[in-house]
């Protein structure tokens, strides 16, 4: 099976501009290949999983990964809709951020001997002149052909501001510098991006006579159509410091069984003929089996063996006896924040970061889904005692220990 076959049996191949070129390339190890990514957080998340793995595969190949980075677009956002504008970030926190970046990418790529590099598009975007963009990069563009992608329509319903319309001619001159300068031949990115990589080929046909490839890779969803990596506190980050491996190793444990054998192929290096045989006899609580293969997989590729070990044996000894909570999240309260040694299982929800809102908690509570050291909470005004260590049990699966500092 070759290294394309096995992306297509995996299901990580949305669209693609010439199939057979590209199968071709990434088959012999031919692809100089790019991901691009945005440095406005000092760690990466779970929504940039699918893009780590497929640089280790292809790299694994012989393929050389190109690591961008967004210090350049970053300083205006992707224009998703929800903003227009994002607070300008300096060079050094951008460094920072890209350096926290790399360290984590060590885990999935090899950057030994020039196997992979990281550029930053604010090296080339930043000193641009405005008019020669016009002249040079703008006349390669047609807006008439611009409107008919799909991201542009949505926004043409409330308003597309000239912002949000050149992002794609920012895209497209990164993948046209990149060719160039690098000899970056192919662009990888989520399928949302696809307009903004075509834009990238196109110009680089049109100003160079060259062809360059894009391929977009799978969004990772969950049976309901939403994405993955969010959990009651956030981002399911890659910062140990920032979600501990052991609630990282929980937030897979506990994937839906809809979503177990879909996770298996598009995230994990378990081999494609394992998961496709689990996905033929595992039924029922069996997919257990298949969301601790997933939990244990990921959580090892991204925290280590030892890490995933622990979590692991946490997990077990927390579902079989409720009680082992040496590897459990913890949340420290400070004294003073405490009415007479307790405080009102609500707020103890919020600052444990179990629920969002005190309303959230409140619905949890009164339907019964609390216990508090074993004991089933169902009164929201209750009043909880803290006293050395408190475990809080949100629903069937989710420990949480609580300390006094």
């Amino acid at each position: 099976m070759t290294v394309f076959e096995e992306l297509k049996r995996r299901g990580l191949i949305a669209q693609m501009t010439d199939e057979a070129e590209i199968a071709e390339l990434i088959n012999n190890g031919k692809a100089t290949f790019y991901i691009g990514f945005d440095p406005t957080a000092d760690s990466l998340h779970v929504g940039h999983f699918m893009a780590l793995c497929l640089m280790k595969r292809l790299q694994m190949a012989g393929n050389k990964p190109i690591i961008l980075i967004g210090g350049g677009t970053a300083m205006i956002g992707d224009p998703s809709g929800k903003t227009d504008m994002r607070k300008m970030m300096t060079k050094e926190t951008i460094q920072h951020n890209v350096d926290c970046f790399k360290k984590q990418m060590s885990r999935f790529i090899d950057f030994s001997e020039d196997k992979a590099i990281v550029v930053n598009n604010g090296d080339w975007l930043l000193n641009l002149n405005y008019i020669d963009v016009l002249r040079e990069v703008g006349a390669c563009f047609s807006v008439n052909r611009m409107l008919t992608h799909e991201c542009y329509k949505q926004r043409m319903e409330r308003g597309l501001t000239f912002l949000e319309f050149n992002y794609m001619i920012m895209q497209s001159y990164d993948f046209y510098k990149l060719f160039q300068d690098y000899g970056c031949n192919m662009q990888f990115g989520g399928d949302d991006q696809w307009a903004n990589m075509l834009g990238g080929t196109e110009l680089i046909r049109r100003k160079l006579g060259k062809d360059a490839y894009a391929m977009t890779i799978t969004l990772l969803l969950n049976s309901e159509g939403k994405k993955m990596g969010k959990t009651e506190k956030g981002a399911v980050w890659l910062d140990a410091e920032k979600t501990t491996p052991y609630e990282f190793y929980q937030y897979w444990r506990n994937v839906s069984d809809q979503d177990v054998i879909k996770c298996l192929k598009l995230l994990t290096f378990v081999p494609i003929e394992q998961i496709e045989e689990m996905e033929r006899t595992l039924k029922g609580q069996q997919l257990n089996q298949a969301k601790e293969l997933l939990a244990y997989s990921l959580t090892e590729l991204v925290h280590g063996k030892e890490a995933a070990d622990q979590a692991q044996d946490a997990a077990k000894a927390i579902f079989t006896s409720g009680s082992s909570s040496e590897n459990m999240p913890t949340t420290a309260i400070p004294v003073a924040d405490l009415q007479d040694g307790g405080m009102g299982i609500l707020t103890l929800m919020v600052k444990a970061g179990l629920c969002a809102s005190n309303g959230e908690a409140r619905r949890l509570v009164q339907q019964g889904g609390v216990s508090v050291n074993n004991e089933k909470v169902t009164d929201p005004k209750a009043i909880i005692t803290l006293d050395g260590e408190t475990i809080i049990k949100k629903g069937k699966k989710v420990f949480h220990k609580v300390i006094v500092e």
